[in-house]
């Protein structure tokens, strides 16, 4: 890993150490992950291959859930 030095205000370092602690993991691997995200963000591609990655993965244990989708969703929904 390579070091670097970033400049963060108080209000930034008091939410990374709050998030960090909350996760269990160290502001490094936040920022990191943060970082990532953010290149990623950028490069639609990476998104669709993720998203798609994604898919299938979970499962209701239903197979109405495509027809039947409104009656599943919370209560207080309202489209």
């Amino acid at each position: 890993m390579i070091r670097t030095q970033v400049s963060l205000t108080h209000e930034q370092m008091a939410a990374l150490k709050r998030e960090a602690r909350m996760r269990g993991v160290s502001i490094a691997a936040i920022v990191r992950k943060a970082v990532d995200a953010e290149l990623q963000g950028n490069d639609r591609e990476a998104r669709i291959r993720q998203a798609i990655d994604v898919m299938g993965k979970y499962s209701s244990g239903r197979s109405d859930i495509g027809e039947n989708h409104d009656l599943f969703l919370d209560p207080d929904y309202e489209p």
